[in-house]
């Protein structure tokens, strides 16, 4: 992680963009469209500016770019061609501890992506609760259980073409997890489906953070994301053994 960030140092505008593009579609299709439609059903059912509705989704959407980014495509170059993972075992670091640094990288990632969203958020007058202090937690879960899986999958990856497949979920996820409309505009058997995927569960957490109503509920989908980010570590971290201590 300390050889990452000294790396990202020099090349801070990697960061930069990616942390700027939901804040492109906050301001293009969250205040430009929202202006249009005026309100739409929030949690509970209670009406909200669809600004205050899109703004959370959004900043869920961030946790997700800045975590999937740095596990997939990034660890895949470091794993097959700059040989780092040879090097760092050559030290007292095993697998799991290149599994744990790497998720834990792109968690801070992750992080690096939500913290200028929510400050942008706050001055746009979006956070109605106290309760969005716990917004940055959340947004880091969701880029945890996001890394593990990332790192996960890229451990099978054998060309850079398997990454189309990445790019074939993340895109539906981002579009139809609730990010921008209810999920009652679906057929049940849809809506059913989308509410089992990760990223609904960080936008239906970040969402009634912000607009300051938690439920109990938050709690069963934190631990469904916790989980998923610790089973993802544990594959992670055999699947390195498996692939670098042969």
């Amino acid at each position: 992680m300390a050889r990452h960030a000294r790396l990202y140092s020099r090349m801070w505008l990697v960061i930069a963009s990616g942390a700027a593009e939901p804040l492109f579609y906050l301001f293009s299709v969250g205040v430009g469209i929202g202006g249009l439609i005026g309100t739409v059903p929030g949690p509970a059912g209670h009406p909200v500016p669809y600004r205050e509705f899109v703004a959370p989704g959004l900043l869920a959407v961030s946790a997700l770019n800045g975590a999937l980014n740095d596990s997939t495509f990034n660890v895949y170059g470091r794993l097959k061609f700059d040989k780092l993972y040879d090097c760092v075992l050559a030290t007292p670091l095993g697998a799991q501890d290149v599994a744990l640094s790497e998720i834990g990288w792109a968690v801070f990632r992750g992080i690096l992506y939500s913290v200028p969203f929510l400050i942008v958020m706050a001055s746009m007058g979006l956070i109605a609760s106290p309760w969005a202090v716990l917004a940055l937690p959340g947004a880091a879960l969701v880029s945890f259980a996001t890394a593990a899986v990332g790192v996960t999958l890229t451990t099978y990856m054998t060309t850079w073409q398997d990454f189309d497949y990445v790019m074939l979920v993340a895109v539906p996820l981002f579009l139809f997890s609730g990010t921008f409309y209810p999920l009652t505009v679906y057929p049940h058997v849809i809506e059913v489906i989308v509410e089992w995927t990760p990223l609904y569960q960080g936008v239906v957490i970040l969402r009634d953070l912000v607009l300051g109503v938690p439920g109990p509920d938050l709690l069963w989908r934190a631990a469904y994301l916790a989980a998923l980010g610790a089973a993802g570590l544990s594959v992670a971290g055999r699947r390195f053994a498996t692939l670098l201590l042969v």
